[in-house]
């Protein structure tokens, strides 16, 4: 995602709901079974790793003759999609923080297919060329890095947790977490490796950033960014019980860091204009891992 444990209030998902059903359009009722072969699949907007993925499966499912359907929404809307059913499928659940309040909600009325990707964490990262390997080792480098963590959203949960607990954790008091948008906050870090001079930002995993750049996390000993995330699939309850063909394959699905940040960059980077594009592009090197997500 672009800014981190952006938890939505459960307020702002029940004003959404109505606009939410209004904008997915479909009607569950019409959903068929395993003869069915239309499959639509929500997007949470601005969420990279849910949008390369999203266009993935799109790719794979229509190369086996389903017709695709990819609708991009707010992360609530899409909750609410999938639990009445408008929406089939959705492959960016981040449990169990990040989407904490929406699962105690919806978790009932949807089909959790598991987790894809466990690797999900909030980090503090700098250019490889740099030689320090803790958060704590940022101490006493006030000079260099000029008293700046480059950050990235105010609202974003990545920067909170910096703020309220890495940065006292570590007694980088005399720091200032620079916030201001992930773009600003990736164009600092190129524009600093392209010179290469020392910077720390705020990023996490997954993200497309590992494979662009040189950059290494930095320990964190003392656990202040948290512990790791999973990202789950869930499905509508009708779309899990009519269409097992496509809910086994899912369950099966899995994508490790590496990898996925390969997805993101050349689809979300190298062909940002045309997603479908991308997918295909990454789809020909890499084809025994696409051959393998659904047989």
């Amino acid at each position: 995602m672009n800014s981190k444990l952006r938890i939505t209030a459960l307020a702002s998902a029940a004003l959404l709901s109505m606009s939410a059903l209004a904008a997915c359009g479909s009607d569950a009722s019409d959903k068929g079974g395993d003869d069915d072969k239309s499959v639509t699949i929500g997007m949470a907007a601005g969420w990279d790793e849910d949008i390369a993925v999203s266009h993935l499966w799109k790719h794979v499912l229509e190369d086996k003759g389903y017709k695709v359907e990819l609708k991009e929404l707010d992360v609530a809307p899409v909750f609410i999609g999938v639990a009445k059913g408008d929406l089939d499928l959705f492959f960016d659940t981040w449990l169990p923080v990040t989407h904490e309040d929406y699962w105690k909600q919806y978790k009932d009325k949807v089909v959790d297919l598991g987790s894809w990707y466990d690797e999900a964490t909030l980090n503090i990262a700098v250019p490889e060329y740099m030689d320090i390997e803790t958060i704590g080792d940022l101490k006493g480098m006030e000079k260099e890095l000029d008293s700046t963590i480059t950050g990235i959203d105010p609202g974003a949960g990545l920067t909170r947790i910096t703020k309220d607990e890495a940065i006292p954790a570590y007694g980088l008091k005399n720091f200032d977490l620079k916030t201001s948008s992930t773009p600003a906050m990736l164009a600092g870090l190129k524009k600093s490796i392209d010179e290469k001079k020392p910077i720390v930002v705020t990023l996490w995993h997954p993200h497309w950033a590992y494979s662009a750049f040189p950059i290494k996390d930095l320990k964190d000993p003392k656990g202040a960014m948290g512990k790791a995330e999973e990202l789950h699939s869930i499905a509508s309850e009708d779309f899990a019980k009519n269409n097992s063909a496509v809910t086994e394959a899912v369950k099966a699905f899995k994508m490790d860091d590496e990898t996925l940040a390969d997805l993101e960059r050349v689809v979300l980077q190298d062909h940002k204009d045309d997603l479908d594009a991308g997918v295909d592009a990454w789809a020909k090197d890499n084809q025994d891992f696409v051959d393998s997500m659904m047989k």
